[in-house]
């Protein structure tokens, strides 16, 4: 008789509570189940798979550990969150990743109680876990704050901040520093491990602290002398000194792939130490998983993929991306002005200037996770005669916004910003979306902001930039690729403030800013069918406004409508108050704003999104059928 297949461990583990019911011999059993679990999951949803195979050792012992979710756990960035979502209760929807109506890419409170708090920018979890362990103790309430950082967000002094404030949560607050790149520890060997156990134990920390009690009854150079030979030693074996400077207890480097090693070690740190705890783990990302292991980026993000070979499935073929346009024309601007240098914080092949550090090594800056510090970097370039090219994900450009105004803005320095990612971004949700740019710069003087309305005119405004001396200038462009329109063989250096008119009519005036402009020619076709004759302008620039090219549309049009993909406060605020303070709309003429509405948008196909959004080309003809309808004259602003 042929034995029964024993049902496998993932199957019996719903919740943190069932692991912890578990054998510990039956971990790593339990470890490659859910390994196998996320690599067949985002072989269909695509996602970030590299750094989640990474952390799955490190998933499972934090939970067998610590008493989720009374232990707040918080993970940084949220990229190696995938394994946690499927031991916390959602495993059930792990195959809806980054879908609309499915789980989030990131980590996300509404989602789940194991999610205390969402994530996806980098470097936020030290500060968010202490003030959870915080309020724990001044609630005297049971609870620790966890955070799990990587290795490259510790690049970002947001992290330091918040360690150098960690002393007042005591034993409340760990951190996990997940180090998958082998940039701050030697290789990891049985010595290290050992040493890790032996430091993180209870009879380690008793004798060390009646050494220190011994010490402080010394005369006070002997007293000195011995916290510096204790200090010395273990920076000497474990690279630790940095972290005691900070106030924590550093315990590691330690294989964060060997259960055997992890479980006691942080076992240790819940029942022992009495102060804020570092321990410093090593990890390989895309362990486990033979293609990710090979790959340069590990698979960091991927799309669909065969799991047996580790193939992804390519898109159909089609236009050149947005971001490899702006490489190639910053290329070409560099290539005959050496005045021009790149920086980006972290993300060269996300902006394109890894192609760009290929050919100019010595003018491409990637300063790691350190906004604040690229913008005012650039500022400094610029105050010195350089042209610099700062290329920043409009989502992460926020994080340095007191640096664009005090450092860049105030003193009118001609900082080139390249800013991608601009509007909404599909599968990466809120997070991500490049919606607050043009409201957030647009309303600083000295700034020029343009928006590309399609590949060609990202060539022009790179152009453009290159040349603009005169004080700070952004240009705006989408992810994804480009909309097919032939790329100029000589860029053209663009008049400042001055937008063109695509389409000439006599009733209806579409102002359009961005990428929005090819809704807006088919919105006007339908609006001709209807015998509404259309004007579309692209405005090219939301600051300063092309003044003239707008007043010419509203004295000659019955209804005027800006277009942005963008919130509130951005173009259509703009174009209103100059109509109001110009008295152009005394005469009867209807104007509507339409622009990103007023929430954040959850993930979701980015034609779909644009439909929520209501900037498509349907919505745009209601919008201009509903004000033609509309008896009363006046402002009024299209509701979302």
């Amino acid at each position: 008789m042929t034995a029964e297949p024993a049902t496998p461990l993932l199957d019996t583990v719903n919740l943190p509570e069932d692991l912890r019911g578990l054998d510990r011999a039956r971990l790593p059993q339990f470890a490659d189940e859910l390994r196998s679990e996320l690599i067949a999951a985002v072989g269909q949803t695509g996602g970030h798979l590299g750094s989640g195979l990474g952390v799955v050792e490190l998933t499972v012992a934090i939970h067998y550990v610590f008493d989720t979710p009374r232990d707040r756990l918080v993970w940084d960035v949220g990229h190696q969150a995938y394994p946690h979502k499927i031991l916390t209760g959602r495993r059930d929807r792990i195959r809806t990743l980054r879908q609309g109506g499915g789980l989030s890419g990131f980590t996300k409170r509404s989602e789940s109680a194991y999610d205390p708090f969402g994530a996806a920018h980098s470097s936020t979890s030290i500060s968010a876990a202490l003030g959870f362990a915080v309020a724990n103790k001044l609630k005297d309430e049971p609870g620790r704050g966890i955070a799990v950082i990587g290795d490259g967000a510790m690049s970002a002094g947001m992290a330091y901040e918040a360690m150098n404030n960690a002393r007042q949560a005591g034993n409340r607050l760990v951190v996990i520093l997940n180090d998958n790149d082998m940039s701050i520890a030697p290789p990891v060997g049985g010595l290290s491990a050992y040493l890790a156990r032996i430091v993180s134990s209870n009879k380690f920390l008793s004798v060390r602290e009646f050494a220190r009690k011994v010490s402080r009854k010394l005369p006070e150079p002997l007293h000195r002398a011995a916290h510096k030979a204790d200090e010395f030693a273990r920076g000497m074996a474990m690279g630790g000194t940095l972290f005691e400077e900070l106030g924590f207890y550093y315990i590691g480097p330690i294989d964060g792939h060997n259960l055997d090693q992890l479980v006691p070690i942080l076992e240790n740190v819940r029942d022992a130490h009495e102060g804020p705890c570092l321990v410093h783990v090593v990890t390989r990302k895309g362990k486990g998983y033979a293609p990710a292991e090979a790959s340069a980026d590990k698979y960091h993000g991927v799309q669909k993929f065969d799991v047996v070979t580790g193939e992804q499935v390519k898109g159909a073929s089609g236009p050149p991306s947005y971001t490899g346009v702006f490489a190639n024309a910053l290329i070409a601007e560099a290539t005959a002005d050496e005045r021009i240098c790149a920086i980006t914080a972290a993300m060269p092949s996300g902006t394109g200037l890894d192609k760009f550090a290929a050919q100019f090594p010595d003018r491409a800056f990637d300063v790691g996770i350190a906004e604040q510090h690229a913008v005012t970097f650039a500022a400094g370039l610029a105050a010195q005669g350089m042209r610099p090219f700062c290329a920043i994900y409009s989502t992460f450009l926020q994080r340095a916004y007191d640096q664009v105004v005090h450092d860049v803005a105030i003193q009118n320095l001609p900082v080139r910003f390249a800013i991608d990612r601009a509007g909404l971004v599909g599968a990466d949700g809120a997070t991500h979306a490049g919606s607050f740019d043009v409201t957030y710069l647009a309303t600083l003087p000295n700034f020029v902001v343009m928006a590309a309305a399609d590949e060609a005119e990202l060539v022009h405004m790179t152009h453009t930039a290159a040349q603009y001396d005169a004080g700070p200038i952004a240009f705006r462009y989408p992810r994804g690729n480009g909309v097919g329109v032939e790329l100029p063989s000589v860029p053209q250096l663009l008049e400042i403030g001055k937008g063109r008119v695509v389409r000439e009519g006599t009733k209806v005036a579409l102002l359009s800013l961005g990428t929005r402009l090819a809704e807006a020619l088919k919105a006007a076709d339908a609006l001709e069918a209807k015998g509404l004759s259309t004007t579309v302008a692209d405005l090219r620039f939301a600051k300063p406004l092309d003044s003239d090219l707008i007043r010419r549309l509203m004295l000659s049009h019955e209804v005027v409508v800006t277009i942005e993909e963008g919130s509130i406060g951005g173009l259509g605020a703009h174009v209103l108050t100059m109509a109001s303070d110009e008295g152009l709309t005394d005469g009867g003429l209807k104007i509507r704003t339409m622009r990103l509405p007023d929430l954040f948008q959850d993930q979701e196909n980015p034609d779909k999104q644009y439909d929520e959004a209501r900037l498509n080309a349907p919505q745009i003809v209601d919008t201009v059928l509903t004000a033609l309808r509309h008896n009363s004259a006046g402002v009024t602003e299209a509701r979302a």
